[in-house]
């Protein structure tokens, strides 16, 4: 079972990741409004992924959001995900959170990873956390926290 487990890229240990720990050097800022500010190094997909999060960054939890439809009036976690991915030329078509688990590579990427499983997901981008639980904080799906990754698989689009 435990090979099994790291064969999927999976985290079985309760350590928290830092934010920071996300990316090559360079990390991402939210600036004052909310939105996510990328860094100059970061490659163009990241720059892209963050200027799609930022669009979306405000929009209600809609269950099923951004699955039936790029444009939506809410989106849930994975279809924020998905919107993402494919702002960025990643993704075709909108995956919901078990579908994260096996999409990408294995472990973390250096600068997107995405953490998934069964009933959640949510992705790191250049050291910023984007995730639906962030909104009830403070309004925006971006954090420059970190949450428990205990239970999640982990992984990341090849090359990034």
């Amino acid at each position: 079972m435990l090979q099994l487990a790291v064969e999927r890229g999976e985290r079985l240990d309760d350590a928290d990741d830092t934010a920071a720990s996300e990316g090559p050097g360079e990390t991402a800022t939210i600036g004052p409004d909310g939105l996510a500010i990328a860094p100059a190094s970061a490659p163009e997909e990241v720059k892209a992924m963050i200027a799609a999060g930022n669009r979306i960054h405000d929009k209600p939890y809609k269950y099923g959001g951004g699955h039936g439809r790029w444009n939506d009036t809410g989106y849930d976690c994975s279809g924020s995900m998905s919107y993402v991915f494919h702002a960025a030329g990643l993704l075709d078509t909108a995956l919901d959170s078990s579908g994260y688990m096996r999409w990408g590579e294995r472990g973390k990427g250096a600068w997107v990873t995405n953490y998934a499983n069964s009933g959640h997901s949510f992705m790191v981008i250049a050291g910023l956390r984007f995730d639906t639980s962030g909104r009830a904080d403070d309004g925006s799906r971006w954090d420059a926290e970190m949450r428990s990754t205990s239970g999640y698989t982990v992984r990341h689009p090849a090359g990034l």
